[in-house]
């Protein structure tokens, strides 16, 4: 087996949508690096953003964790190694720069689902850790029994969660036009401001699925970041409207796995290609620039999804270009790679794509 970890899985604002806006503002550059990784971390402040759905319903292993999975996350979590913090403050101190504790971690929930009522919320009240609950509208406006009723909704925003916004469904929003995607959202956050009393500024995609155009539609609808289902960590030069975050579902919520994320490092990159995650050629040609300051990056790996280690260029000396061997099949896929970072540590950078029928 190859070295390295290989986790698969892929202007209407209101006030407190312009609050968070105006604290998040343009996302500033990068300090300037150390000459040392370690230098370099302790200059660039960093988060993990992990993302659950559903919570002990064994017929959807897909989109649940187990309980006992879920317990022993926020074991971990509140054994002293972490700072969990909102996210909103997460987004503010990367967009300026601040400090960020160590292992600074951020939760969050896509869907409002009834067990994310029952089961989770108590939990994580008991812990005493924040999180965030991105809604889809149309299920609790149907009043679907699977789903939070908006008073439980409130219940949870006058308790101090974060409430973000998910779509009004969960269904993709990638096959839809630029105008129907931007009606949809509005439509969404005219629903959540008459029942919250605010229009939501935080924005999780779909099924973590987006194009540059679906981006771009969220972006000039004013949301401060959106959050994709890639594997990566945050940092002051990501994305702020293609953010990652570790997926936790059954298939991949053992504890070491989760472990292994709440401690990775960002692995900074610039001039991404291809830019859109829509892919128009199979398999894509994946390049990217290395940041400056962090270790040695031939001990680089990259993992195509289903197809293992890939061949890595060189084609300059901090320019690498992923050979993918084989195309990649209809639907989400995605390409990890790692770098370890020492102290059993690794950076983590995850893109996402997606492959049409």
């Amino acid at each position: 087996m190859p070295p390295g970890p290989r986790l698969f899985r892929p202007g209407f604002l209101g006030r407190a949508a312009r609050m968070v806006a105006a604290a998040m503002g343009l996302w500033a550059a990068f300090m300037p690096a150390a000459g040392r990784a370690a230098a370099a971390d302790a200059a660039m402040p960093s988060a993990v953003v992990f993302a659950y759905d559903r919570f002990g319903e064994d017929q959807t292993p897909s989109v649940s964790i187990r309980i006992d999975q879920f317990e022993a996350h926020l074991e971990e979590l509140t054994s002293g190694d972490y700072q969990v913090l909102p996210l909103p403050r997460i987004l503010e101190a990367l967009r300026g720069g601040k400090p960020l504790p160590d292992r600074a971690v951020a939760i969050t929930i896509d869907e409002a689902s009834r067990s994310a009522f029952q089961e989770a919320w108590p939990r994580l009240k008991a812990a005493g850790l924040p999180f965030t609950l991105f809604v889809a509208t149309d299920a609790v406006d149907r009043g679907s029994p699977n789903h939070m009723s908006w008073s439980e909704i409130r219940q949870l925003a006058a308790a101090g969660v974060t409430i973000g916004a998910l779509g009004t469904s969960t269904q993709s929003l990638v096959p839809r036009s630029p105008g129907e995607i931007a009606a949809d959202l509005r439509r969404m956050a005219d629903r959540m401001k008459a029942e919250l009393g605010q229009r939501p500024a935080l924005f999780a995609y779909p099924q973590g699925e987006y194009s540059l155009a679906v981006r771009d539609v969220v972006k000039d609808l004013g949301y401060a970041a959106a959050f994709g289902q890639q594997s990566g960590v945050l940092y002051p030069q990501a994305d702020p409207w293609g953010l990652p975050r570790f997926v936790m579902n059954e298939a991949y919520g053992s504890v070491d796995r989760f472990r292994l994320a709440a401690n990775a490092l960002p692995l900074p990159v610039s001039d991404l290609t291809p830019d859109d995650p829509l892919v128009t050629v199979n398999p894509p040609p994946l390049g990217f620039t290395i940041g400056d300051g962090i270790g040695d990056s031939s001990r680089l790996a990259c993992f195509a999804a289903g197809q293992g280690r890939t061949v890595l260029e060189r084609v300059a000396e901090d320019r690498v270009e992923v050979r993918i061997k084989d195309p990649l099949p209809p639907g989400r896929a995605r390409v990890n790679c790692t770098l370890p970072a020492g102290e059993g540590r690794w950076r983590w950078l995850g893109v996402q794509f997606l492959i049409p029928e």
